[in-house]
């Protein structure tokens, strides 16, 4: 993505009428780096407020003991718990998210065009330094944003589940955690039960589950972009418009997310557990192992349990994937440095 005008730089010499034109890439040099932040988090803020509710269900299927419908967690919610229960854990979610976010950014794009550049010097092909640098910042950029997604990602979901009638179902050694009346007495439970070690449950599998896949997904996408662009330009190679180049970046993501989704499924439900349930041994609460994790899914439904939520991540990770990618491309531009 952001290597396209630099190779060009390098390569137009050896242009012909058949290559693709893709537009200029905004770099991070370019960007008006305040401008850049403050609009990231009102748009970004914008597109988790819409998805938050799918977010919901996926995180309801994934702790559910038996395997529960969409509709079904749709209409429980709505007829006991009203609008605000597709919402619960929201707010600690949008305030994790926002500096989370501006970490995401920050490494994403200082990455790709550092290692960019990298990749240029060495002499390699365009289509491989396009995939290189986007796999590299995608890894890096998973890894920065974990470190507060993480224990975000503990409060809210625990805060998800409550009100779950699912949840009051028994299986054995496994309970869920205590009750909570919002955000702030989350942190001082789990601070107080588990210590600090307890927001960072799941950190290990969470590192598992979304570095890989997002080191995979940004190089899928600048690779499908390119692939994709090019069957829509046809042979005569003409330049991309507005239109144009939303309808591809948006394709290119959701191609880039249902492969990921489907992969990292399994990884992501054992990690979600880690966070929300517990185990419970001679009348005592403690964190549950991964093994333990494994071993309750394999109880009550062997391997597909793992699969639980996959529908409504799946929808989610494609919406969230495309609004994000024509988001993110569209706040780059607004916040490019005006041209002295």
């Amino acid at each position: 993505m952001s290597l396209g005008a630099l190779m060009r730089g390098e390569k137009r010499a050896r242009s012909t009428s058949s290559q693709v034109h893709m537009s200029k890439d905004v770099d991070w040099q370019m960007l008006d780096k305040s401008r850049f932040f403050f609009l990231g988090a009102a748009l970004f803020s914008g597109v988790s407020t819409a998805l938050y509710p799918i977010v919901v269900l996926k995180t309801r299927q994934q702790v559910s003991p038996t395997h529960v419908s969409c509709a079904k967690i749709s209409l429980a919610i709505a007829r006991l718990e009203g609008l605000k229960g597709f919402y619960k854990g929201f707010g600690t979610s949008l305030l994790g998210t926002i500096p989370a976010r501006a970490l995401y950014m920050t490494a994403l794009e200082i990455t790709k065009s550092s290692v960019g550049q990298a990749t240029v010097r060495l002499g390699l092909s365009d289509t491989t330094s396009m995939a290189v640098s986007n796999g590299a910042a995608g890894l890096t950029s998973a890894v920065a944003a974990q470190v507060v997604w993480t224990p975000i990602d503990v409060v809210s979901q625990r805060l998800m589940v409550q009100g779950d009638l699912s949840m009051s179902k028994h299986v054995p050694g496994v309970i869920s955690s205590c009750r909570y009346t919002n955000g702030l007495d989350a942190f001082r439970k789990i601070l107080y039960t588990d210590g600090p070690r307890g927001f960072y449950r799941g950190f290990g599998l969470s590192l598992l589950t979304y570095a890989p896949s997002n080191a995979v997904w940004w190089a899928s996408y600048s690779l499908s972009q390119k692939k994709i662009w090019s069957r829509f330009t046809g042979p005569g190679g003409r330049k991309e418009d507005a239109r144009g180049s939303v309808a591809v970046q948006a394709l290119s993501a959701a191609t880039a997310s249902g492969c990921s989704a489907l992969i990292t499924m399994p990884v992501d439900t054992i990690k979600t557990r880690l966070q929300v349930l517990d185990a419970e041994e001679n009348g005592r609460r403690r964190a549950m192992t991964v093994m333990q994790t494994v071993k309750s899914l394999m109880r009550e439904g062997g391997f597909g349990a793992c699969y639980r939520g996959l529908g409504p991540r799946w929808v989610s990770m494609s919406m969230s994937a495309t609004t994000m990618i024509t988001t993110y491309e569209f706040l780059k531009r607004l916040s490019t440095k005006k041209q002295r």
